[in-house]
């Protein structure tokens, strides 16, 4: 084969173009990847882009930041670019790449700049990496670039050794499944030396960036760090299988995580030992207290879940002791805790540090201790605020200022009975525990702590009415006091916080075993949406949508609203269908409080089961964003849903499985049916052209003419029975429309017996007609053929000399046609079978049983589709009556 020149093509330039054009489920993904800026990332890639081009690839450019050094820019030349998207921002107009026209021009390979990169507000996605995987799950290959200190596991080391803390980051799964990633190495030196001439940043620039960040040790290290990376990911490439099992089974990690500054350094180093020992991690949080800095803490897991980790929030109070027992239930072998240095002070001068109690408790466990920089900690100290549990409120002023008044009169007229000093002490705690009770928080538990004494000194000690104590064992009751009234109150709120907690979690648990229950009881598509629908609009106070197909495909959804939410409207435009579509392409959530389609109105996450998506539920989020609890029991909600889901299909799959079944065991029983009633006539015409054949001249005319009779009977019959297969597999594979007509149904029955007596002019006929004109809506054609099948079912079934009566009668709101043999009756166990075109059982034909092989059933379809009703009795007298009703109205 040769190309138009003549020349013969290079094979290697076929087997490219033939690998990007075949069917891709995704694209393939390459990073360069370099330790610094200019090192040739881009270069590099526009360079390997025009081999591509060269081999017949469609290349396309999506977006090359704009550098201003010369020869890279030169590199463009011949590649098609794709016009950037302008973003108005803050009065600036900022371009950036353009998603959308990149999937609508689809290339084989696409080139996007700077992985790593933070998109304007406005666009589909908050990062650069999130549109590089919608290119790839729309299977086109990208080519990108990235430095390393933007990989996520890295970034605090990288901080550490620059001193400059690096914002935009991409997630490490990004860089780990990347097809391909080619290191670009460049000497530190010559790449300062372009630094100096200026071929990277002006020359203002380039003074800074080498004083702060481009030192010549910081590359150094940057670029040993890169070259690890890069080893390490050929390393995990290249080893054996049978060897990771063993590593994995022998190696666990589990990370601590809390509000501390020190958890987010820990997590980087857990990532990246779990990375080279090839093993498992864990990141877990323990819930002492209710809601204590709950964004740091969601913050946190998060990262780790970016990471990779598995994420596990335990309920307990101890700290240490719910960490040990989980690490002892899952097999822990290293066990990572960060290390943030306080301030000794009172309270804490007596504790037992939380990594020291874990030493205790997890002897055979290592335990590694990361401290944080203490940079992080002048920034965590400016970023002190009230927790959760430090609440001011009127309501709970006035209650504290009352409960002390009444303990104090209490106390006074404990005092005027001459009760002790230490039932009046008592009374004063009793008040503490009862505002620690009904108030919320620590603040009035605190303050009624120390204000009790205070009023116990005041009024209860000499001298009255000062805060003067005499006595020199006072002092020692104060304090006495004052210790156990709080702690009192502190274990007060503590179990109040446990409390809610476990309500909150067993509402929750409660909630999802009803749904559950409920679930393995529902069937139907409908049913099971309804009833999602349903709970998630009473537990969230909000509207819902829960698409089942991808609204691309034309599918409404199945929207609820709640009583005050009137949102439904919102969630049906074509914007908010527009996010549930990106939804169902990418399998990931979009929409309000996600990095996706951030200005949607709704919360959108997909069900997704074995890697399929079954359908996407959305949430409105008018009334505010969801928070973390919500969205983490929506997504557990959304497991159940996933599994009935499938259980649904499954169901509907096995259902249609049967079906099939069931149609080709009747086309096979039909065809036996058929050749065992085509087998007669056939036979009969064979013998009778046979014998005219061979006799010849020497037949007489009486016995020729016989002869000649059968031929024209059976082939009469052979169409008849051709016409009924015809009538019933039209109707049976609804390709046949009855056109329905207004009959005489007398005029019906005449024609009907007078084809009938052509054929059996011998046998005797009776009708009976009603007096009045009974007027049907029917295809005439249709009814005179189920007339003639069972007077011919009956003739067959009765003796010669016997009777059979045709008549027609008016019968409520049907005409009633009834078919009366005088022959000899239906067996029992055939009444099932009558109108099948088949006998179940295969020890007998079809010719033992009542019926004409497949004529009855042709009846029953024929009356089906006319919307009547087709049935058989006995006669008492002897006999058989069949009979059928057509509807009077259409």
């Amino acid at each position: 084969m040769f190309d138009q020149d003549g020349h013969r093509p290079n094979p290697d330039t076929i087997l490219e173009k033939i690998r990007f054009r075949e069917n891709k489920k995704k694209g393939r993904l390459k990073i360069f990847l370099g330790y610094a800026a200019g090192v040739g990332k881009t270069y590099s890639m526009l360079d390997d882009a025009h081999e591509k081009m060269n081999s017949g690839i469609d290349v396309l450019v999506g977006y090359i930041e704009p550098h201003t050094r010369p020869e890279t820019m030169q590199m463009m030349d011949g590649l098609s670019t794709l016009p950037p998207m302008e973003i108005k921002y803050k009065n600036l107009l900022l371009k950036e790449f353009d998603l959308d026209a990149a999937l609508k021009r689809k290339p084989d390979l696409i080139l996007v700049d700077e992985l790593a990169h933070t998109n304007a507000p406005g666009t589909r996605n908050k990062k650069r990496y999130q549109d590089i995987e919608e290119l790839l799950n729309a299977g086109i290959d990208v080519y990108t670039t990235v430095n390393i200190q933007h990989i996520e596991s890295l970034n605090d080391v990288v901080q550490k050794i620059t001193k400059v803390a690096v914002r935009e980051t991409i997630p490490d799964y990004i860089f780990d499944e990347a097809d391909t990633v080619e290191i670009i190495d460049f000497s530190p030196d010559e790449l300062i030396k372009r630094f100096e001439d200026g071929k990277i940043y002006r020359a203002t620039r380039a003074e800074t960036a080498l004083r702060v960040f481009f030192s010549k040790e910081n590359l150094r290290l940057l670029r040993e760090i890169a070259m690890r990376k890069v080893a390490d990911r050929i390393s995990e490439d290249n080893r054996n299988e049978k060897k990771i099992q063993e590593k994995i089974i022998s190696t666990k990690l589990l990370v601590c995580i809390n509000a501390s500054v020190a958890s987010d350094r820990s997590i980087r180093w857990t990532a990246r030992t779990a990375e080279a020992f090839h093993a498992p991690w864990v990141a877990v949080y323990v819930d002492s207290k209710a809601k204590s800095d709950e964004k740091e803490i969601q913050v946190n897991l998060d990262l780790a879940k970016r990471l990779g980790a598995e994420t596990v929030r335990l309920n307990g109070h101890d700290v240490a002791d719910t960490i040990a027992e989980y690490a002892k239930i899952s097999g822990i072998t290293n066990l990572v805790i960060g290390k943030v240095r306080k301030k000794k002070t009172i309270k804490t001068l007596f504790e037992i540090d939380l990594e020291d109690k874990l030493l205790s408790l997890l002897p055979d466990i290592e335990v590694h201790i990361i401290p944080d920089i203490p940079q992080k900690m002048y920034h965590q100290k400016n970023r002190i605020k009230i927790t959760g549990n430090l609440y001011f409120s009127w309501s709970d002023l006035i209650k504290t200022t009352g409960i002390l008044i009444m303990a104090t009169l209490l106390s006074m007229g404990l005092q005027a009975a001459d009760i002790g000093d230490q039932n009046i002490i008592m009374v004063y705690i009793l008040s503490v525990l009862i505002i620690a009770r009904i108030t919320i928080g620590h603040i009035f538990g605190i303050t009624a702590s120390i204000l009790s004494v205070l009023l116990f000194n005041f009024f209860f000690t000499v001298p009255y009415y000062t805060f003067n104590a005499i006595q020199p064992g006072y002092p020692i009751t104060f304090l006495i006091m004052f210790l156990a009234a709080f702690i009192t109150s502190t274990l007060t709120v503590r179990i109040k916080s446990q409390m809610r907690l476990s309500v909150e979690r067993e509402h929750r648990t409660k909630i999802l075993y009803e749904i559950n229950k409920k679930f393995l009881v529902t069937r139907g598509l409908e049913n099971i949406v309804a009833l999602t629908n349903e709970y998630i609009t009473n537990i969230y106070d909000r509207a819902v949508v829960f698409y089942t197909q991808d609204p691309v495909q034309e599918s409404e959804g199945f929207f609820m609203g709640s009583a005050t939410d009137l949102d439904i409207d919102l969630l049906k435009n074509d914007d908010e269908r527009a996010v549930a579509h990106w939804v169902f392409q990418n399998k990931k959530r979009a929409g309000s409080g996600t990095d996706t389609l951030i200005g949607a109105a709704g919360h959108y996450i997909p069900i997704i089961s074995q890697a399929k998506v079954l359908g996407v539920i959305g949430v409105s989020c008018t009334k505010g964003k969801l928070d973390q609890n919500n969205r983490l029991f929506l997504r557990m909600l959304g497991s159940q849903v996933a599994m009935a889901l499938e259980r649904q299909y499954l169901s509907d799959d096995q259902r249609e499985i049967l079906i099939e079944t069931e149609k080709e065991k009747s086309r096979s029983n039909l065809l036996r049916a058929i050749s065992h009633d085509l087998r007669t006539p056939l036979t009969g015409i064979l013998g009778a052209s046979s014998t005219i054949l061979e006799s010849g001249e020497n037949l007489d005319k009486q016995t020729h003419d016989h002869l000649i009779l059968n031929i024209k009977e059976d082939s009469q019959w052979l169409i008849r029975m051709v016409e009924n297969l015809l009538s019933v597999t039209r109707i049976n594979e609804g390709t046949m429309t009855v056109t329905k007509t207004s009959e005489v149904a007398e005029e019906v029955v005449a024609d009907t017996i007078s084809q009938i007596r052509k054929r059996f002019p011998e046998r005797k006929i009776s009708v009976k007609i009603p007096n009045e004109l009974l007027i049907v809506p029917m295809d005439g054609t249709l009814i005179e053929q189920v007339l003639l099948n069972l007077i011919e079912n009956a003739f067959k079934h009765s003796s010669a000399d016997s009777s059979v009566e045709v008549s027609v009668r008016k019968e409520n709101h049907y005409a009633a046609f009834e078919v009366i043999d005088e022959g000899e009756g239906i067996n029992e166990e055939d009444f099932p079978y009558l109108f099948e075109s088949y006998i179940p059982n295969g020890d007998r034909s079809s010719d033992s049983s009542r019926g004409m092989g497949i004529g009855l059933s042709i009846c029953m379809s024929i009356i089906k589709a006319h919307k009547g009703k087709l049935g058989a009795a006995n006669r008492k007298e002897g006999g058989a009556i069949f009979w059928f009703k057509l509807p009077l109205k259409g």
